[in-house]
Order: C-alpha cells, then sequence, then structure tokens
C-alpha cells in the first residue's frame, strides 16, 4: 500500500501536519543585497579565518567579451576554464586554423559559430561589438602581427608572456596600441597571484628589512625536437623567455626597481638537435641600484622545479611553486625574542587566469591602465637582450639606471572576493 509522504515545513510558517513553525532564520543565515552583490556576516568565531564573500560576477551581457587567438594547450587547459571563474570578462569568440578544433571548443563553450574566426579573416572580429578585447595566445613570433591587427581594429589587447620574440617588436606593438587609443596588457599572470603578491608586498612593506639575495628557479624537462619552442623565428629564444622570465620579471617587481648590471651563462647539451636555435640552460645574475642580487636560473633539461627565495635582513620568504599554476607554499622567517619564527601561510586559492583577465577587463570597463601595461614587457626584451650579450660575450653589460620605482608598471591590481 502506498503512503503519502507530506512536504516539508517551510522554516518559519506553521503546518498543521507537523505542528508549530520552525524558527525563522536569522540575517546571520540569509545575508543582505548591498551594493548589488549578496553579502554574510561572518559566522565563525574570532579563533578563525573569516570565510570568503560569494562570487558577485557581472550579469554576461555587462562583462567585458574576449576573443581567444590561438587554440593551443595553454588556450584549452587553462585560458578558456578560467573564464568560469571569471566576475567581469567572459569568452565570446574564438580565433583557430583549425575549423574542426574551433567549432568543438565553440560548442563546448557556448560560443556562436558566426564567432569563429580563422587568421586569414581575423580583421573581421572588427565587426563584432561583443568582441571588446582580444587575448593574443600564439607562438611569441606571431604576437605583433595579431596585436597590430587587433588595434586596428579597435579591441583592446591581452597578449601573453613574452611580450613578442625581441624589443622591437614590442616597440611597434605598444606604438600600435597607442595610435589606436586601445590598452595594451601582458599576460604576467604571476603579478597577479594572491602568494607572489603577499611576497612583493611583504617586502615592499619594509618589515624583513632589504633584500640582500633573490634566488629564482624555473626548470623543466623538455620532450620531442618537433614543436613551436626550439625554433627561433617562433619562440625567439629558449629556456629564457619561455619560463626563466618569470625569474626575471618576479625579481623586477619584488624590488620595484630596474637592474643596473647582468650577467649570464648558457648550456646547451652536444648532439642535441633541439638546441641548434635556441638555448636549453641559463644562469643569470641580476644586479639592482640598492645593492640586491638576484641569481637566477632557468632549463628545458631539469627536472621541474619553480621556487622563490629572497634573504633579507631581518628574515626570509620561501615560496615553493612560485611560478606553478597551483600548489604554491609560502613561508616567512624572522626573530621572534630569542627562538626565530617561521610562520606557514595558507592563503585562499585564486585561479590567477581568471585573476589577470579579470583585471584586463575592469582597466576596459573603467578606463585604467593595466598593472603589466606593454611597457612591462618591453623592459623584460631590454634586459634579455642584456642576458643574451652578455653569454655570447662572457662579460658583465652594464643597463642605463632608471630612478624611478615601478617605471613601468600600472596602478595596483584590484582583487575582490
Amino acid at each position: 500500500m502506498l503512503t503519502a509522504v507530506a512536504a516539508p515545513a517551510i522554516i518559519g510558517v506553521a503546518n498543521a501536519a507537523t505542528g508549530p513553525a520552525l524558527p525563522g532564520p536569522s540575517p546571520l543565515d540569509t545575508g543582505k543585497v548591498e551594493g548589488g552583490k549578496v553579502e554574510f556576516p561572518n559566522w565563525r568565531g574570532e579563533a578563525d579565518r573569516p570565510s570568503p564573500a560569494p562570487p558577485a560576477p557581472l550579469p554576461p551581457d555587462q562583462r567585458v567579451g574576449f576573443a581567444i587567438v590561438g587554440l593551443g594547450r595553454l588556450s584549452l587547459e587553462q585560458i578558456l576554464p578560467a573564464f568560469a571563474e571569471c566576475k567581469k570578462a567572459r569568452a565570446v569568440a574564438l580565433v583557430s586554423g583549425s575549423p574542426e578544433k574551433a567549432k568543438l571548443v565553440a560548442a563546448q563553450h557556448g560560443i556562436s559559430d558566426s564567432a569563429v574566426y580563422d587568421y586569414q579573416d581575423f580583421d573581421r572580429i572588427a565587426d563584432n561589438p561583443q568582441i571588446q578585447a582580444v587575448y593574443v595566445v600564439l607562438p611569441n613570433g606571431m604576437h605583433r602581427e595579431y596585436v597590430t591587427r587587433a588595434a586596428k581594429a579597435g579591441k583592446h589587447v591581452l597578449c601573453e608572456k613574452p611580450m613578442a620574440n625581441n624589443s622591437a617588436e614590442a616597440r611597434d606593438m605598444i606604438a600600435a596600441c597607442d595610435q589606436a587609443g586601445v590598452k595594451l596588457m601582458i599576460a604576467y599572470r604571476c603579478q597577479y597571484e594572491p602568494y607572489n603578491r603577499e611576497t612583493i608586498q611583504r617586502m615592499r612593506s619594509g618589515e624583513l628589512g632589504a633584500a640582500r639575495f633573490i634566488e629564482a628557479t624555473n626548470t623543466q624537462v623538455m620532450g620531442p625536437a618537433d614543436q613551436w619552442r626550439f625554433k627561433k623565428a617562433l619562440a625567439g629564444g629558449g629556456a629564457l623567455p619561455d619560463i626563466g622570465l618569470y625569474c626575471l620579471n618576479t625579481a623586477r617587481a619584488i624590488t620595484g626597481e630596474e637592474p643596473v648590471e647582468v650577467f649570464a651563462r648558457i648550456f646547451n647539451p652536444d648532439g642535441d638537435p633541439r638546441y641548434r636555435e635556441v638555448e636549453e640552460t641559463i644562469g643569470f645574475m641580476l644586479r639592482f641600484p640598492s645593492g640586491t642580487i638576484a641569481n637566477c636560473s632557468s632549463s628545458y633539461g631539469a627536472h621541474e622545479s619553480k621556487d622563490l627565495r629572497v634573504r633579507a635582513e631581518k628574515g626570509w620568504i620561501n615560496l615553493e611553486n612560485a611560478f606553478a599554476y597551483e600548489g604554491q607554499e609560502l613561508r616567512v622567517a624572522h626573530r621572534e625574542g630569542k627562538a626565530e619564527s617561521i610562520e606557514r601561510l595558507r592563503l585562499p586559492q585564486r585561479n590567477q587566469f581568471a585573476l589577470e583577465i579579470d583585471h584586463m577587463a575592469t582597466c576596459v570597463k573603467e578606463n585604467r591602465v593595466p598593472h603589466t601595461p606593454g611597457q612591462e614587457g618591453l623592459q623584460d626584451h631590454i634586459v634579455m637582450e642584456a642576458l643574451y650579450e652578455s653569454a655570447r660575450t662572457m662579460a658583465p653589460v652594464s643597463l642605463a639606471a632608471v630612478g624611478e620605482l615601478d617605471a613601468t608598471r600600472g596602478p595596483e591590481p584590484r582583487q575582490e572576493g
């Protein structure tokens, strides 16, 4: 015999079948709408970290529309998935040389077939008002062409690092965007990642005194030779612009200064056809005006390591997996009375690709200068060219002094939520 099951009582409403009404929820449980967001009072005790605020994404039609240019591994594994965590941006168009792949990816991400372009008809993006910005995710040697074409189409540009193959190309890209009146941002994701930002802010605060040494390592083992990273025309170089750039850029971001002297050595294994055009391994030193010395190492032939160390007057900072997509661990040491205190910080995990994309979207919506504009990418090329010159001549190379801190960066990014 079937028995009817009574519907559950609604909280705060009397129900004859179940008896008196249950207590209604408190404001602590329901929260409130304020400033276009749902906000909850902190429900945890003082001993625990408060829970993060709920996401407050803009409605889809108010987000900045991006066209993703290039559907390689980085776009499919990291960038397109990151849009699901973006609050101010959405993917509205794709550009690819593979119609089959583009059609499949468009369907997966809810992008209209009419918003799929190939490289020949790329300039038609000018006619699509949904596209406000493009994210260029192509081999380095193709950046200049597609940044300048996007600028001519009237679209703002987020460009993967390294910015180009050399400083001359970088200058052309900056000039094209300036002439078109569009924004240009370089995708230095680590400058938006919370653990890297915490490291920079702690060193800038002065609580640990001046930095004496920065030690940065970014290594990985490369596979088959038939990939664009081994072709100088497409890559510009080897381990240095691809992964060593993170070490260089982070050292510059920590100090806020520009190096006045650099020194480098390159090693390539004998008989390995992969390294006919680009370097496998590079070790380099940067000397900054304040006296800070950065010792950096990068290789395509050493087991994966992506760590950062800062040795300062009053303590040190170790950031493991500093340049990885995830898995960062931060430790800070300093004196505490007669003891050495070593604290381990656990910060909320954030998708660094979503953070940088949303920062670009904020700059578009609010007409702000990006934190990592084209000038930041250009400066790294200037330093990398000096490093290559040092490796070639086997001598230190001097660079012109830049007196202003953060001379190539825009305002600090806002990170909400």
